[in-house]
């Protein structure tokens, strides 16, 4: 990326900007017209220019539309976060996040490769981490009838290796999201942590069959969470203070629908 110094500040075209973040001089100026990204200043030429504030923030508003938040809700977090080094500790927190994923993914890929050209046979356990849904029977059956325990039994069992694989693994990458945002100190309430509960509840939803958990019954799960020494094993695995954390979060995700 060519950058130029404009009276002793280095700064960056919107050609050159776009170019570097591996995205278009149109959506940069979108951006802009939205107020998430706006010059540091606009030549006599018309032309854009972009300081090194404005990377930061672009880096920023990329990340978070990797995770799946929306414009208006990336403008909700960017105006709550003051703090540039509070920022970046997050951003940093989820680039390992994902890079704990994809080496956790790699390390699959190359068992199910080794085994398979040895003749060996893959261990359940190595493909779903020790996750086992039967562990719960009880506590179903008892929160939500013995129909509610067979249809999931029957729609878990139905599925691939790789779409049970691809279900835990959605689970673990948003708590682990949790944690990281809990460590990063912030709000179960912020625009951020309800992105990520908003994810938990589609993920729940997935595993309920397409039927959406009522405000209480998510509300209820959350509390669960905390109640029962297994899910809080779970979570707080991820980071202590993760379950009241994410039963929080779900709490305010639940007031709020």
């Amino acid at each position: 990326m060519q950058s130029r110094t404009h009276q002793s500040r280095v700064e960056w075209s919107i050609q050159d900007l776009a170019k570097a973040a591996g995205t278009t001089s149109r959506t940069l100026r979108h951006y802009g017209h939205v107020g998430l990204l706006a010059p540091a200043r606009i030549g006599s030429n018309g032309y854009r220019y972009y300081d090194q504030n404005s990377l930061v923030r672009l880096q920023r508003i990329l990340l978070l539309r990797e995770l799946g938040l929306g414009l208006p809700v990336i403008a909700d977090v960017l105006e709550g976060e003051k703090d540039t080094a509070t920022a970046l500790r997050i951003h940093l927190a989820l680039l390992e996040q994902e890079q704990d994923r994809i080496r956790r993914q790699i390390e699959s890929v190359k068992t199910t490769l080794r085994k398979t050209k040895g003749g060996e046979e893959l261990m359940a356990s190595e493909v779903f981490d020790g996750f086992d849904h039967t562990q719960y029977k009880d506590e179903v059956i008892e929160r939500w009838g013995k129909d509610a325990y067979e249809s999931g039994d029957r729609w878990w069992r139905g599925l691939s290796a790789a779409e049970k694989a691809d279900f835990q693994q959605r689970q673990v990458d948003i708590a682990t999201a949790f944690a990281d945002a809990h460590k990063a100190g912030l709000d179960p309430g912020s625009a951020e942590v309800q992105a990520i509960t908003s994810r938990h509840y589609a993920w729940m939803t997935g595993g309920w069959q397409g039927r959406r958990p009522t405000a209480e019954a998510f509300a209820g799960i959350g509390q669960m969470y905390v109640d029962d020494p297994r899910f809080t094993a779970n979570y707080d695995g991820h980071g202590v203070g993760t379950a009241v954390f994410v039963r929080d979060a779900m709490k305010v995700f639940a007031d709020r629908m």
